[in-house]
């Protein structure tokens, strides 16, 4: 057994780190755990301040990226993150966006560049332990897939990590979610008109092949608390508006495949078999 655990977590922009993996970045950097978050992207094209979207009058790239970086450090700060590492690539937009056409556009640099700068990091923190996306999962945007992919080809390259992770969600709780909030008189969520039935049909899926939950209603708060250190990105959000006793029984879990690594499944933490 290693003399320290570390957990490495890759995600594509500022503020992924918190609403997928923020309960288990807390959780175990509070155990002592050693926590690193690699972000592959600036976030350059997400929301200015006053939720300007790109190509709107007022929105700067440089200045977005400049204040998501500063969010992602306090959010990192907020869940104990021990190590934050950027790789500096731009923001590639989402998917019917025209900016994904960009040669520096994060989507667009060759896999194994990617890959080989992850490897990197991860022989340099040898983390037992590492978790990004589905790269075929509802949510397709080309940084996710391509952070996803990039990902499972440094860890697979490398062979150091003991067991690699997909995030991946519950329909059934987003169900009981947003019919909660319709109760509250918020009858028309984006997030739910957004689904289609074939996102609906690969949550379905995806949601048969979850191996490992991991109870992380202890430190919700602190969750919470970095999502909203995001503020220039879930000001106004219908997330603020979730009651406590809610949010526990929605977001009190975070679910994972195991995609490799030894060990009976289910099962309840991401270290189970290497303690």
């Amino acid at each position: 057994m290693a003399d320290t655990l570390t957990l490495m977590a890759v995600h594509a922009h500022p503020d992924d780190e918190a609403s997928s993996t923020g309960g288990v970045l807390a959780m175990y950097s509070g155990q002592g755990v050693q926590t690193v978050v690699v972000t592959c992207t600036n976030g350059e094209f997400g929301d200015a301040p006053g939720q300007v979207k790109p190509g709107q009058e007022g929105h700067d790239e440089q200045m977005v990226a400049q204040l998501r970086l500063a969010e992602l450090r306090q959010s990192c700060k907020i869940l104990g993150v021990s190590q934050l590492e950027l790789l500096g690539y731009h923001d590639s937009g989402m998917p019917d966006w025209e900016y994904k056409d960009r040669p520096d556009a994060f989507c667009n640099i060759p896999v194994d560049v990617v890959a080989e700068r992850i490897a990197v990091l991860i022989e340099k923190y040898r983390p037992q332990v590492m978790i990004s996306y589905d790269d075929k999962g509802m949510y397709q945007h080309p940084d996710h897939v391509h952070a996803a992919v990039s990902a499972a080809t440094a860890a697979r390259e490398s062979g150091v990590p003991d067991k690699f992770y997909q995030t991946a969600m519950r329909p059934s709780d987003w169900r009981k979610l947003w019919q909660a909030l319709r109760e509250q008189g918020l009858p028309d969520l984006p997030e739910e008109r957004e689904f289609t039935e074939e996102m609906r049909l690969q949550m379905e899926e995806a949601e048969g092949r979850i191996t490992t939950t991991v109870d992380i209603s202890s430190v919700l708060d602190r969750k919470r608390e970095a999502l909203f250190a995001h503020a220039s990105q879930v000001q106004e959000s219908w997330f603020s508006k979730v009651p406590e006793d809610l949010a526990i029984e929605v977001f009190g879990k975070e679910h994972f495949v195991r995609v490799t690594g030894p060990g009976p499944v289910p099962e309840y933490d991401l270290f189970a078999g290497l303690r």
